[in-house]
């Protein structure tokens, strides 16, 4: 309700509700009602969805990848595939590359380039010994690294003015472009991922304690991390194509979690998903509010909101990684 009815044109709670049912329920409106209801169908409840589909997502992830590495600074973007995506969105907002695909240009654009930074990181990774947490992580880091001087060459090279601008909100966040169009794959794709993860979270307690430890409880750590690979990037991919690289939902919510509900990734992963949705809701509502009309990247404001908050949490409550 907040997400809706607040923005640079206020709307009224009893006005939302209305506009609301009749959209829901197939009522009629007034003509003078009709740029309301615009505002309230078209542009902030898919916006609203979308950021609690995006949050679900990228906190569920940053369990998955935190277990996957065992290392707590681990988070979606730590393999390297949202500065990949980054990549893809660049070509299109500052070169014009895929015109040809409209509207659907950027997010397909950044989806396709995030499964080949997927692909790059996975095949530069393995090892006679599978995906070691280690080679994983300075795999991504130094790639991330790799994609994030080619978008930088993107955005210098490119002529001044709103394309450049353009490109710097989408690498920090934004959802300012989201459409109903948008939320389906995201939602459908999200779900699943946070389903199989579901599923999959007592192996995901035993790989958390080590490699040793988990095979001796019949897991496979070199096959679960594989697994775990695919999901983490087939997510990453499709939320960081519709909202941009929206960073630290995916580091903070999870350690927030463990210190609320414990270590065990059934509790968390219930949980997590819930909060990081809340989370990216109030931050986008936040980056719409602080200085209307214009807006703030959404990733500015989960870091300058995120930062304190997590540190706070973590002097007061004596938290260590995967326990109390």
């Amino acid at each position: 309700m907040c997400g809706v009815g607040l923005g640079a044109a206020g709307i009224g709670w009893a006005e939302v509700l209305r506009l609301l049912g009749a959209g829901l329920t197939g009522g009629t409106i007034d003509t003078h009602d009709v740029g309301a209801y615009t505002i309230v169908w078209e542009i902030r409840l898919p916006r609203v969805v979308l950021g609690a589909v995006v949050g679900a997502g990228l906190a569920a992830v940053g369990v998955a990848v935190q277990a996957m590495v065992r290392n707590a600074l681990a988070d979606p973007f730590v393999l390297g595939i949202s500065s990949g995506a980054a990549v893809g969105a660049n070509a299109v907002i500052l070169l014009g590359a895929f015109a040809g695909l409209g509207v659907w240009a950027l997010s397909l654009s950044a989806f396709a380039s995030a499964l080949a930074a997927m692909a790059l990181v996975y095949a530069v990774s393995r090892s006679p010994h599978g995906l070691t947490p280690l080679r994983l992580i300075l795999t991504g880091t130094a790639l991330a690294y790799g994609f994030e001087a080619l978008t930088t060459v993107m955005v210098f090279g490119a002529a001044r003015g709103e394309a450049a601008r353009s490109a710097m909100m989408w690498l920090l966040g934004s959802l300012g472009g989201a459409t109903w169009a948008q939320v389906p794959l995201a939602a459908v794709t999200v779900a699943a991922g946070w389903a199989w993860l579901r599923w999959r979270a007592e192996a995901l307690n035993a790989l958390a304690m080590g490699d040793e430890t988990s095979a001796a409880l019949g897991v496979q750590p070199t096959r679960l991390r594989r697994e775990l690979f695919l999901v983490t990037a087939a997510v990453t991919g499709t939320v960081v194509a519709v909202s941009g690289a929206v960073g630290f939902v995916g580091l903070m919510v999870p350690h927030v979690v463990r210190m609320l509900v414990g270590a065990d990734h059934r509790r968390v992963l219930a949980v997590a998903p819930l909060a990081g949705a809340v989370l990216l809701v109030w931050a986008d509502l936040l980056s719409r509010l602080l200085l209307a009309p214009a807006e703030l990247p959404v990733g500015v404001i989960t870091a300058v909101v995120g930062v304190p908050a997590f540190l706070l949490l973590m002097r007061r409550g004596g938290y260590a990684f995967g326990g109390r």
